[in-house]
């Protein structure tokens, strides 16, 4: 099996580099290996399905109890 570096999966994907050590720390992208301070990846893995929020809007309502009266 071949393992790309974190630059080249940054290129292959158009995601940023620092995105892909996200997705490396939190284990979302299968058979991802830090090896010394780096990162390899698999050379087939697939691009994870971003599951960032991005209507800007947060999804935890507020309590009643924290709004003021």
């Amino acid at each position: 099996m071949d393992y790309l570096s974190i630059k080249q999966t940054s290129e292959k994907w158009g995601i940023s580099k620092r995105r892909i050590q996200t997705l490396c720390s939190t284990d979302r992208i299968p058979g991802a290996k830090k090896v010394g301070y780096s990162w390899i990846i698999p050379d087939d893995a697939e691009k994870p399905v971003d599951a960032r929020i991005k209507s800007g809007k947060y999804l935890k309502k507020k309590r009643h109890s924290e709004i003021p009266e």
